[in-house]
């Protein structure tokens, strides 16, 4: 109704509705707004600043520039502030905090007046958990994110945060870099604002909205300190007003349909393992499942097209200049759902109906000519993962895609961290380093799936082993690692009865992950185990208690929707 628009959205109740509207303008006065900009329609910015946030440095520069355009197109503008996730400053990670920020933003969404959103994040969790909460609040909205960082230089090479972070590290444990050059590598890795320069999951999820339809087409890629970035976030704050005279709330544009294209370009970009758990908590707000034979369907069915790293040579500001989600669009087009729509209100076929202006073939190669011909991620399953456990084929050793070896068992982080590079650890090269009590239960499931190769083989050459846990790894990681191990060990999970010694089969052409004792004998095994103590208070009681499993994108079990399905 008109009267339940802009600042008389909502009132505070305190039994006198006529009060509350006197109460809050005479407050809303007080803040220097006139009386007609109160009665303009209320465009609320979600904006995530915060000293312990690198990602999000320029934030200031971008509520400015999104405010410019609410204003320009009629609205006004009203900046608040949520959970800032800054993945390299929290602990024990970010991911225990996605569900409290996605929270945050859902319920400051509901609670306050506003007619529409702009949602501004980039660090890892903040754009899935702006999704999350904005998809279960229900009203208009469109996603901004940070953009990418620029590289640096080193000696006359290109880095870029943080899979040369993850490089160089490993070349400092094998003693091929000193402390001298490490030290002066780390002020080289990540020298502008925005988030990492590579395909990692802020760069995935930044890829993930855009082919969703939430924020603007061509914006995903656009580096955090060009130009352009600014004015794609003043074209937000317009397109928010646009939602409110021709609503188009987040739900009509999160589909089915549109979470499958989504599946489609992570596959073709060679995305984050992080953003399987993201999607499927996105999906899951809406009761839409992703089924590991859906999951695997569209890997098998859809080529990498994008050369950037981990996997590849490129950077995100590559990817920009070679025509970013656009163009890969424009790829897989036959495969994809085209009458999905987009916050512009425009459906996928029109948008792919304007021609490109240009596409670099160095780094986006056309669907005949693909870097890989099969997608970057598959589902894995088997005795030791029953609920399934991701991969990264793309960035795995092709001659470990089909391994058999013996399990050389870490109990928990800590032991894990005390034993690695114990030159007394007995482990081979061709072993399978196995770490448990790492999931969402029982640690919050951290990025602690990149298992370092032991010191001593890492000292002999070794760059990579089949390493499984019900962990994560980031985004910008690389290696033969099993991940998402579910259900975790904490629960019950068969990862619980892996004992040293034990023979682990890997097989990619299988899609299965086999632990090669008899069921019977893991059962046994799971039985004798006792139940690990969890939190008793505080949000950290709530996560354990609450979170799903991986396969359910570890969202909060009382935030998910019942599964529902929209087409055949």
């Amino acid at each position: 109704m008109a009267d339940e628009t802009g600042i008389r959205r909502g009132l505070t109740n305190y039994g006198d509705k006529d009060f509350a509207q006197y109460l809050r303008n005479s407050f809303a006065r007080s803040m220097g707004l006139s009386r007609e900009m109160l009665a303009k329609p209320i465009v609320g910015i979600a904006m995530t600043p915060s000293s312990f946030n690198n990602c999000h440095r320029a934030m200031p520069e971008l509520v400015d520039a999104v405010s410019r355009g609410v204003l320009a197109a009629g609205a006004l503008p009203m900046p608040f502030p949520t959970t800032s996730l800054g993945e390299v400053f929290l602990n024990p990670t970010s991911m225990v905090y996605r569900n409290l920020m996605a929270m945050d933003t859902e319920e400051m969404i509901r609670a306050q007046p506003m007619d529409a959103v702009v949602l501004i994040g980039g660090c890892d969790k903040t754009v899935p958990a702006q999704i999350m909460g904005t998809l279960s609040a229900g009203i208009p909205a469109v996603q901004l994110v940070t953009g990418p960082m620029s590289t640096g230089r080193h000696r006359g090479e290109r880095l870029g945060a943080c899979t040369d972070c993850r490089r160089f590290w490993a070349k400092y444990r094998a003693g091929d870099v000193d402390a001298a050059e490490i030290a002066t590598v780390e002020g080289r890795l990540a020298t502008t604002a925005g988030t990492c320069a590579v395909m990692g999951t802020a760069s995935t999820m930044a890829c993930i909205a855009e082919t969703l339809g939430l924020s603007l087409p061509d914006s995903a890629a656009i580096p955090a300190v060009h130009a352009d970035r600014l004015v794609a976030a003043e074209r937000s704050g317009a397109v928010a007003v646009d939602l409110i005279r021709k609503p188009i709330v987040p739900q009509a544009i999160v589909t089915e349909k549109s979470i499958e294209n989504a599946l489609r370009v992570l596959m073709a970009v060679s995305g984050s393992t992080n953003a399987v758990v993201h999607l499927a908590a996105i999906a899951g707000r809406l009761g839409i499942p992703i089924t590991r034979e859906l999951f695997n369907r569209i890997s098998d069915e859809t080529p990498v097209l994008v050369d950037l790293k981990p996997v590849g040579e490129g950077y995100m500001e590559d990817f920009h200049a070679a025509g970013g989600v656009g163009a890969v669009l424009h790829e897989l087009r036959h495969l994809l759902h085209l009458d999905t729509v987009n916050v512009m209100g425009e459906t996928l076929e029109q948008r792919l109906s304007r021609p490109l202006e240009w596409v670099d073939r160095k780094i986006i190669r056309p669907f005949a000519e693909p870097v890989s011909p099969v997608g970057g991620l598959i589902a894995l399953e088997g005795n030791l993962a029953p609920e399934g456990a991701i991969l990264k084929r793309a960035a795995a050793t092709p001659s470990l895609f089909e391994t058999e070896g013996r399990a050389v068992v870490f109990e928990d982080l800590p032991d894990l961290a005390r034993r690695i590079d114990d030159p007394a650890l007995d482990v081979e090269a061709n072993d399978i380093l196995v770490l448990k009590n790492a999931g969402p239960v029982a640690a919050g499931m951290p990025e602690a799936g990149y298992l370092p190769i032991p010191k001593k083989l890492a000292q002999k050459g070794v760059k990579d082993m089949v390493r499984i846990s019900d962990a994560r790894m980031s985004g910008t990681a690389f290696g033969t690692i099993v991940l998402h191990v579910a259900p975790e060990s904490a629960v019950g999970g068969p990862l619980a009865a892996v004992r040293d010694g034990d023979r682990i089969r890997l097989s990619v052409n299988e899609k299965s992950i086999r632990l090669l004792i008899d069921d019977a004998e893991i059962a046994r095994r799971l039985a004798g185990l006792p139940k690990r103590p969890l939190p008793k208070r505080g949000y950290q009681a709530l996560y354990a208690r609450t979170v799903q499993q991986a396969p359910d994108g570890c969202d909060f079990d009382f935030l998910a929707a019942e599964t529902t399905s929209t087409h055949p």
